[in-house]
């Protein structure tokens, strides 16, 4: 029997700061806040799911197609 294909779209984001425009790669569905490891703000807020993304997405890695 064939397993079922799961569809698990959950990935990574090259997300560029706001504030000091630094680039930094985190994970979509984030658990805790991500904040930028430059100017300490706010980049991704947890919501059970999906994170919040408060930066500008430059582009997805890792992402079942």
């Amino acid at each position: 029997m064939d397993k079922p294909i799961r569809n698990n779209p959950s990935g990574f984001l090259r997300v560029k700061c706001k504030g000091c425009r630094n680039e930094q790669i985190i994970f979509n569905k984030a658990s805790t806040l991500v904040k930028c490891l430059v100017c300490d703000m706010i980049l991704a807020e947890p919501t059970g799911g999906k994170a919040i993304i408060k930066g500008v997405v430059l582009g997805t890695f890792g992402f079942n197609r």
